[in-house]
């Protein structure tokens, strides 16, 4: 008698694909609910697999964080450098920070298991999710258009950094309306960006002047 063929679950997946099913599903999760709206046991139920399943991929929750917080980082990316590449009469710079605005507010469920929670903090250095956050800077420090001098255009990035990630939490929580300056989310993040390289133009005059003396 023949072996009897078996019909294969829907819900079943191949070696490997169960790991990628649960980081994209993670990340659908975190949108609608941010990083406490991940939930192991719910996504092995929603998938369909064993509650034991998902820790065959992951040794645990903030392992699984990590992975997804590494594929938010690389959209973000994605989005980031399309906007700085593409030709505009607007800074490199300023289109950078209009996207991530946009971004932080639109979809802060996301922004916020990137930048509000332990899990960047927590991520050795050389990890997947390390490299798609430098990738981020590094994405942001050539949006500076400036030379290399020092460690000048780093210390700017972060100064901006934190700038933007201000913005962004303080209007997600209704805090920054810019009724009392007569000033929109908008333009105060135009003004952060106009004078974050007014300041790095004069730090690098001085340093070129330093160097040349």
């Amino acid at each position: 008698m023949p072996p009897r063929l078996v019909r294969k679950a829907l819900n079943t997946y191949h070696h490997g694909d169960l790991r990628d099913a649960l980081v994209q599903a993670a990340f659908q999760e975190a949108e609608r609910g941010g990083p406490e709206a991940i939930n192991i046991s719910a996504l092995a139920k929603a998938l369909g697999v064993s509650q034991p399943a998902p820790y065959r991929h992951f040794a645990d929750r903030e392992a699984l964080l990590e992975a997804v917080t590494a594929e938010a980082f690389r959209k973000f990316n994605v989005i980031l450098r399309d906007v700085v590449d593409k030709p505009s009469q607007q800074s490199k710079l300023s289109r950078f920070a209009r996207a991530t605005l946009s971004f932080g507010l639109q979809r802060n469920g996301i922004y916020r298991l990137m930048f509000a929670s332990r899990t960047m903090a927590c991520a050795p250095k050389g990890s997947e999710l390390h490299k798609a956050a430098m990738e981020t800077l590094e994405l942001l420090i050539e949006a500076l258009e400036a030379p290399a001098i020092g460690l000048l255009r780093e210390r700017q990035a972060l100064k901006i950094w934190a700038s933007l990630h201000g913005v962004v939490m303080l209007a997600e929580q209704g805090l920054l309306t810019g009724q009392v300056a007569g000033v929109s989310r908008e333009e105060l993040v135009e003004d952060i960006v106009q004078e974050a390289k007014l300041a790095l133009s004069v730090a690098t005059k001085a340093a070129t002047e330093r160097e040349a003396r």
